[in-house]
């Protein structure tokens, strides 16, 4: 375990602080070089503090580098991966885990504040997917390190699955990131390339700001703040490692020591009537008798996810 990722490259987005530095730890633990991309921003997005990605670079000593800039934007999608491989010759690992959050009630929400966070929480995945899978690509057709080889792990919500109060534009993102999690896995299947996304529960500045709507998400939050980011680190660094190369295009929970395996959405029931078009009531009739007792409940994920931890 200790050397497993030894002549690896992993960068990490927002790895200065929270599960992004607990990844990048459990990385650099295992034997890979990393790259720390985080811009000491706020958890709303605004400001930034480029010495907490140094920090943490610093604290993990060799192999470890800096990019303190925000990577929002294509070009410094670009800055950071060339650093990579540039430094340390090359790109195996990509952890798309950066986020904030701008919550309002979508009557109240303001289009700049979606904008800002559709664009740092899912385009910049994108941004740097697009700039990281060609030389992924390039290196897992020269067997660089030996054979086929690759790995993309994007950090998402179960607000992108089930929702919850004010975060259209959080839950929209994290949505948008499990679906270009899996069209990864589809476009990078053939170079032994994987892509999968992990719900994370743990105590970060995201659970730390949760404004409960009733008793229940207090008690969520309650018990979300006594959860380590060191369990999710470790189920990452596994998607990281050789153990995992058959694993791609799935969607993980890690909550303490339980990890999930989730389900993706797929058709659950039908309705078929061939010999003529439908009409309002027998539509209304049919969608009562065979639908509604499947419909998905109006709960939130913190509702969900409300049980007592193990930790």
């Amino acid at each position: 375990m200790a050397n497993e990722l030894e002549g690896r490259v992993a960068l990490i987005t927002g790895g200065g602080r929270g599960i992004g530095k607990a990844i990048a730890q459990a990385l650099h633990g295992r034997g890979a070089a990393v790259v720390i991309a985080d811009n000491g921003t706020a958890i709303d997005g605004f400001g930034a503090d480029p010495g907490v990605a140094s920090a943490a670079a610093k604290a993990l000593g060799a192999r470890a580098l800096a990019f303190g800039e925000s990577i929002a934007s294509p070009s410094r999608a670009r800055a950071a991966v060339e650093l990579a491989a540039k430094r340390f010759g090359g790109l195996d690992i990509l952890v798309n885990n950066a986020a904030i959050l701008r919550d309002a009630f979508i009557f109240k929400g303001d289009p700049g504040d979606w904008d800002a966070v559709i664009r740092n929480n899912l385009s910049s995945a994108y941004y740097l997917m697009a700039a990281a899978t060609p030389l992924m690509r390039e290196a897992s057709k020269a067997g660089r390190g030996g054979g086929k080889w690759g790995r993309i792990i994007n950090i998402v919500s179960t607000a992108g699955l089930y929702g919850n109060y004010g975060q259209a534009s959080y839950a929209s993102a994290k949505g948008g990131l499990v679906a270009l999690s899996r069209i990864a896995a589809l476009d990078l299947a053939r170079n032994a390339i994987t892509s999968n996304a992990v719900a994370p529960f743990a105590a970060t500045r995201v659970t730390e700001i949760i404004k409960p709507a009733n008793e229940a998400q207090a008690q969520y939050k309650a018990r979300a703040l006594r959860l380590p980011a060191a369990h999710v680190a470790t189920f990452v660094a596994y998607l990281a490692g050789p153990a995992a190369a058959g694993i791609s295009g799935q969607l993980f929970g890690v909550r303490g020591r339980e990890v999930f395996l989730f389900s993706q959405p797929r058709p659950i029931a039908r309705l078929v009537r061939a010999a003529a078009d439908r009409t309002d009531s027998s539509l209304a009739e049919a969608v009562t008798a065979e639908f509604t007792p499947k419909l998905a409940e109006l709960t939130t994920d913190l509702e969900a996810f409300n049980s007592e931890p193990i930790v």
